[in-house]
């Protein structure tokens, strides 16, 4: 059995998004109850992170270390279209990823205790993001 969906995504500013209660809850609506679920980010400057849920601070570390890599304004970039952030945020998304399969065991997202699944946004303003969900199993 096949179950395709798109959820969209608001953000407010650079960050982590978790949205593991959107995607568990896709996951149950497809009635699948032993399969994958494959998450795609349908965008250049966001990515999708599989991360630990419980103590902020390692996301908030992830960002710090993200920002002394890849600095915004950094004058070796040429493409600046959007602003200092643009290229930046395409950077950031290559070294990421743009898609997740999470295991689905009876009839849920099987995620590991600590394990929470985010949308991490790498532009500096608030953007909305598509994320398509193909769900296959039985």
């Amino acid at each position: 059995m096949l179950h395709q969906q798109k959820l969209r995504f608001s953000t407010t500013s650079r960050g982590t998004y978790n949205i593991t209660s959107q995607i568990s809850e896709a996951i149950e609506k497809s009635c699948i109850k032993s399969g994958i679920c494959h998450i795609f980010i349908q965008h250049t400057s966001a990515s999708l992170i599989l991360c630990e849920n419980a103590d902020t601070t390692v996301r908030e570390d992830l960002n710090r270390f993200m920002a002394k890599l890849v600095k915004d304004g950094d004058s070796a970039y040429k493409h600046r279209s959007e602003g200092p952030d643009d290229m930046p945020a395409h950077i950031r998304t290559v070294l990421t990823q743009s898609s997740l399969s999470i295991p689905i065991y009876k009839g849920k997202c099987d995620l590991g205790l600590w394990q929470g699944i985010f949308l991490w946004e790498h532009r500096t303003n608030a953007h909305k993001r598509n994320i398509a969900i193909t769900i296959m199993g039985e």
